[in-house]
């Protein structure tokens, strides 16, 4: 009790400390904040900064954390997997629960079969963008760098969420094996009539050869509408790549922001709190993620005229 009353009156020391000596407790009071407290102003950049060249390609430290979670990922895989045995070690039962945890979310939703076919593009995104968040709270993210030739700082890895081009690329990949998937599963030309169902146009064109213009002119017009509402249907599969992008990327841009802003203003251990935040953000950012690409396969892998397998299973 007394080590946790000391941490607390700690804690509290520090945080007065940083609220009165920091850049906004020394502007409001009117005095000197020591050299010990003197916190650089934050400066926040959207595009991503070069660090080297191969050749033309640029290597930027958006890029730099990205192949660092790349890397995070592959040792911990090798790490739950060198030595499995059938009771499993510790490692190795972190490894499996976490796989058992993502399957399971994967099959409530898309049920057994259909859940066995999404599962590798829900897991790696949940795994990739939830990794990417984490290791971006490092203490070394931000504050490890290079001084270019002009005087600038220019931090060596920097959160691969708040690149604009990361968010993209995954969404971009959950549409196109969406997309793949349902092609897959119903063949193209049932997959596509799903999005423009021409038979009532066709049966009011024939109508209209047979003289029979009360249906005709009904199939026509019906037919029209259903082409309009397909040609909807296609342009929000491809809104999707937006949303999802600019979700992931305000959601995390946002939040390095703030860890920003408040490490400035209040230094110490004001921002502590706002990291217990950003924990919770990057784990519902990649839920969110990867839950909206199991719900649109599930969606792309059901018949129009079926209801999904999880549902029937339930009534069973």
């Amino acid at each position: 009790m007394q080590l946790v009353a000391l941490t607390g009156v700690l804690i509290l020391a520090l945080l007065l400390v940083g609220l009165f000596f920091g850049p906004l407790g020394s502007k409001l009071l009117g005095i000197e904040a020591p050299g010990i407290l003197s916190v650089t102003k934050p400066h926040v950049q959207l595009p991503s900064e070069s660090i080297f060249h191969i050749s033309t390609f640029t290597i930027t430290n958006t890029l730099l954390a990205s192949w660092l979670t790349i890397a995070v990922l592959g040792i911990a895989s090798y790490a739950f997997t060198r030595k499995m045995k059938l009771v499993p070690g510790r490692l190795q039962s972190i490894g499996e629960t976490i796989i058992e945890g993502l399957l399971g979310f994967a099959e409530g939703a898309a049920g057994k079969k259909n859940a066995r076919k999404l599962f590798p593009i829900v897991a790696t995104i949940f795994l990739y963008v939830i990794t990417n968040a984490y290791l971006a709270l490092l203490p070394f993210f931000g504050t490890v760098g290079i001084i270019e030739d002009n005087g600038a700082f220019v931090p060596l890895f920097r959160a691969a969420n708040t690149d604009i081009n990361l968010p993209l690329s995954i969404a971009i990949i959950s549409f196109v094996v969406i997309e793949y998937l349902g092609l897959r599963a119903m063949g193209v030309f049932h997959y596509l009539n799903g999005f423009f169902n021409v038979g009532q146009l066709k049966d009011g064109i024939i109508s209209l050869f047979k003289g029979k213009l009360r249906l005709a002119i009904s199939g026509i017009m019906f037919g029209l509408i259903n082409l309009f509402v397909g040609g909807l249907e296609v342009l929000s599969h491809f809104i999707r790549i937006i949303s999802f992008t600019f979700r992931l990327f305000g959601n995390m841009t946002a939040g390095e922001i703030l860890l920003l802003v408040v490490s400035f203003l209040v230094p110490l251990v004001a921002a502590i709190p706002f990291y217990g935040l950003e924990l919770l953000v990057g784990f519902l950012q990649s839920m969110i993620f990867a839950g909206l690409t199991l719900v649109f396969g599930v969606i792309a892998l059901t018949p129009h005229s079926e209801e999904p397998e999880h549902v029937n299973e339930r009534r069973e």
